[in-house]
């Protein structure tokens, strides 16, 4: 028996347009980590959009994964087995999983992972691509730069003295599609069948491609879980980000350049200290739940990423989207305070974020529970369902598209987090019950059956085009009239119709701006 096949790794070697990589093999998956796809954004790069990546002399060892991108984790990453590892500006690299470096054009699957745009790494363990390459795909996961060192506008915040337009993230994105255009089937994979996939802020990436002119024909279907288009500051909200981060460093607009010299750990420290204060409402003081997001700079982005889409910016790309049922509840598990909320307090919250006259009609709709299940199910639809669907209504006038919710419940901590946000992400990629992470997604047979059923989908629908396994039985494009779902939860996956009808319906009343983070 190779050894490959019986546990152990054995090294591998496959050419690149820019060099050669020796990664191994394993239980018959080849892997490489670390490789670059751009230029380390470091020095005079700080804050550029990505250049490619140099070629280099000799082998360049695949085997260990690249550095993070700079970052501030939370005890989150933790609980869910997301820890990542050392940090560098240098750290736009990616990862490749493939069942043999050949030429059988296998589909190929690009992961952008999630974390608010301000964490996250495609090396953390919850992503490894083992289980779903071996569905015969070839599995990518990349690096982009987050927060400030991604997506902050300086250019405008100091009138061109620094470098920056807030969307050098997605930049990252894009550079990292081009890579895997150049060189995936080197790796077994066919450049021309390469799906996009991503969870939360990863969606909301994936939707941003989906209306990036600067993308398009660098994939050709797209999964966004948990994330859908309603993002996107305009230049003046972005900037306002930047000068208070330039303010957090003690550096004047006029004296903008000099942020180029700062190192990056005093980055970090403006960054948490404008994340500690990131919160919703109408006073322009206000930066907003999420202040690092991609900026509509006129170049990747021309408007909100759901304006174009309905314009019909991804016409013919295929899309599977969804949610999970109880998303806000990852957010809300540790505030216990939350749990003690008034229907006063609720009123109040709510005014804030919806405005006081819209408040109230959706606070009728929603009129189940106490307060603080009510406060979880109406932020969960805005925030993250309403956006889903508005989505998918606009993507299926012009291509096939696929609606999901995931049902399955956590038990951690006496199952606090429900069916809350990111607890999907282990079973579309099958480490749901590795180390740590095994307490949070959960794990036994009726997990490992429900993996499966994510996975088996996931890889049809690269494949084809169409999610729909033997075990979903037809899945239904959806129709804004029927308006049918996949379910997964923990039973066999079966069609919703029209689920929460009423309160999606009371949603059409709410400005759109609204919607969305």
């Amino acid at each position: 028996m190779d050894k490959h096949l019986n546990g152990e790794a054995v090294p591998e070697i496959v050419e690149t347009a820019s060099g050669k990589l020796a990664g191994d093999r394993k239980n018959g998956i080849s892997r490489f980590k670390g490789i670059p796809f751009a230029k380390a954004p470091t020095g005079p790069l700080r804050w550029r959009m990505p250049e490619p990546v140099a070629p280099w002399a000799g082998v360049r060892d695949a085997t260990h994964f690249g550095f993070v991108c700079p970052q501030a984790p939370t005890q989150l990453e933790t609980l869910m087995g997301l820890t990542v590892g050392e940090p560098s500006e240098d750290c736009l690299y990616l990862n490749v999983w493939t069942p043999a470096c050949d030429g059988a054009k296998r589909p190929v699957m690009v992961w952008f992972h999630g974390g608010a745009f301000v964490i996250g790494a495609g090396s953390q363990g919850v992503y490894n691509g083992k289980h779903l390459a071996a569905r015969d795909v070839v599995v990518v996961t990349v690096n982009y730069r987050l927060g400030a060192f991604g997506f902050l506008n300086l250019q405008d915040a100091t009138d061109g003295r620094a470098p920056g337009t807030g969307s050098e993230g997605l930049a990252d994105q894009i550079m990292a599609l081009s890579w895997v255009r150049a060189n995936i089937a080197s790796f077994g994979g066919d450049p021309g069948n390469v799906t996009i996939f991503g969870e939360s802020a990863g969606a909301m990436s994936v939707s941003s491609l989906l209306a990036a002119e600067p993308a398009r024909g660098l994939f050709h279907k797209a999964i966004a879980q948990s994330g859908g288009g309603h993002i996107g500051y305009a230049r003046e909200k972005s900037a306002r980000v930047a000068r208070a981060i330039l303010d957090a460093l003690d550096i004047a607009p006029e004296t903008g350049e000099r942020a180029l010299a700062v190192p990056y750990g005093a980055i970090i420290k403006a960054m948490i200290a404008i994340l500690g204060d990131a919160r919703d409402g109408e006073d322009t003081r206000h930066l907003g739940r999420m202040p690092f997001q991609p900026t509509i700079d006129g170049a990747i982005l021309a408007e909100r990423p759901i304006e174009a889409i309905r314009k019909g910016a991804a016409t013919n790309i295929p899309l599977l989207t969804g949610t999970t049922k109880e998303e806000w509840k990852l957010f809300t598990a540790a505030a216990p305070q939350l749990r003690l909320m008034s229907r006063a307090s609720l009123e109040k919250k709510l005014a804030r974020a919806l405005g006081a006259e819209n408040a109230p009609p959706v606070l009728a709709v929603y009129d189940k529970g106490s307060p603080f299940e009510r406060w979880n199910a109406i932020t969960t639809d805005r925030v993250f369902t309403l956006p889903c669907w508005r989505m998918l209504e606009a993507q299926t006038k012009v291509a096939p598209a696929f609606g999901y919710r995931f049902d399955w419940k956590s038990k951690l901590m006496a199952g606090i987090f429900g069916s809350c946000h990111a607890l999907d992400i282990g079973f579309v990629f099958g480490t749901h019950s590795q180390r740590l992470g095994g307490r949070f997604f959960g794990t036994g047979p009726q997990a490992d059956a429900l993996a499966a059923d994510m996975m088996d989908a996931w890889a049809a629908f690269a494949r084809t085009g169409n999610p729909a396994t033997a075990s979903t039985g037809p899945w239904p494009r959806y129709d804004a009239r029927d308006r049918q779902l996949m379910c997964f939860g923990d039973g066999p996956p079966h069609r919703l119709e029209k689920p929460n009808e009423t309160q999606r319906l009371v949603w059409d009343k709410v400005p759109e701006k609204k919607l969305g983070v």
